[in-house]
Parts: structure tokens; sequence; C-alpha cells
């Protein structure tokens, strides 16, 4: 599995009607599989591209490397 695959930052809804943003870290077992895990961030989002400018301004995210949900 590449890097690509497993895009960094994740955006999904939640049953409320707001965006939410997960980070993803992704690392490799000796054997080459991945191993991700994510943490959720706390702010609340109204549009998906609410939250990508927050993770572009806070974790410097470039296009490409979301995921929508």
């Amino acid at each position: 599995m590449s890097d690509e695959a497993t895009r960094p930052f994740l955006i999904d809804r939640d049953d409320e009607g707001n965006f939410r943003l997960t980070v993803r870290d992704v690392r490799y077992n000796s054997q080459g599989y991945p191993i991700v895990s994510g943490t959720r961030e706390t702010e609340l989002f109204a549009t998906a591209a609410a939250a990508k400018t927050w993770a572009r301004n806070n974790f410097n995210a470039k296009a490409g490397q979301y995921l929508m949900k």
C-alpha cells in the first residue's frame, strides 16, 4: 500500500450534520503493512471547506491529502 492510498486527513460528517477532522498517522511494520492510527480533532466545522482550511492552517495540509467519508 502506498502513502497516497492512506491520506493523512479524514473529513466526515457526524449525526448532527457537523464536519469533523481526523488526523491519521501511518507507520509500517517490518513486513510493509500499514498501521494507521487517528486522532479526531475537537473542533466542529459547518462545511468540509472549513475543515480543509483549518487543516491547512494548523497542519500545513496540501491539496489531495484529504479523504471525504
